[in-house]
């Protein structure tokens, strides 16, 4: 198979298009959190360009919240395979869960919570992408967040799954390493959707304006 380049797939029309910020919380960002993601701090300044440039064109703007119970074993496996996170880390009513400050959701902005790395399964997005413009309007959802290889990339394939046009910003998007950060551009690209970067995203909403 061949893989797609930037011109040979869609481009970001605003009016057509939703941003996911997928669970930049405090106990994924912040140094020595329990789910601490550098690369997600790193590219921290991008996400927050893209954001400006997406509320500045109206782009609706959908947060996700990766939220674990103490008193209720919400997602077993999970906690089978990461087994510090039965002791912290994501926990309801804690500073952890909330969205980090750089990003703060506005008032009329959406927060998703999840308790899956897919912020399709069993949730409100899929509904809020379908009628945040109008029944029908948004075909298309720019991808940004943490962690790369796991939320980002199983809601991408999620969102692909569902005919909406993915735009997967390289640089907007923090991994735990480069080996795997780059496996899942690649992956991306070949099969799921648009893998482009942040100059290029914010380029070309302002370019729908001219």
């Amino acid at each position: 198979m061949v893989p797609y380049t930037s011109e040979s797939i869609w481009r970001v029309d605003p009016l057509r298009t939703a941003l996911l910020v997928i669970d930049m919380q405090n106990d994924f960002v912040r140094p020595g959190a329990p789910m601490e993601v550098p690369m997600a701090r790193r590219f921290l300044p991008n996400m927050q360009r893209i954001l400006r440039a997406c509320r500045s064109h109206g782009v609706p703007v959908i947060f996700t919240q990766h939220i674990l119970y103490d008193h209720v074993n919400v997602s077993p496996l999970e906690l089978r395979i990461q087994p510090h996170l039965q002791r912290a880390g994501i926990r309801y009513g804690t500073e952890g869960v909330d969205i980090v400050s750089e990003l703060q959701p506005l008032a009329e902005e959406f927060v998703v919570p999840k308790h899956r790395y897919d912020a399709f399964y069993n949730t409100q997005l899929e509904t809020l992408i379908r009628t945040a413009r109008g029944p029908g309007q948004v075909d298309t959802v720019i991808i940004t967040g943490t962690v790369t290889s796991i939320c980002c990339e199983s809601t991408a394939r999620s969102a692909y799954m569902r005919d909406l046009k993915v735009v997967f910003v390289s640089d907007a998007n923090g991994g735990f390493d480069e080996a795997s950060q780059q496996a899942t551009l690649e992956t991306i690209r070949r099969a799921f959707g648009r893998v482009t970067d942040t100059d290029t995203v914010v380029a070309e909403m302002d370019a729908s304006e001219s």
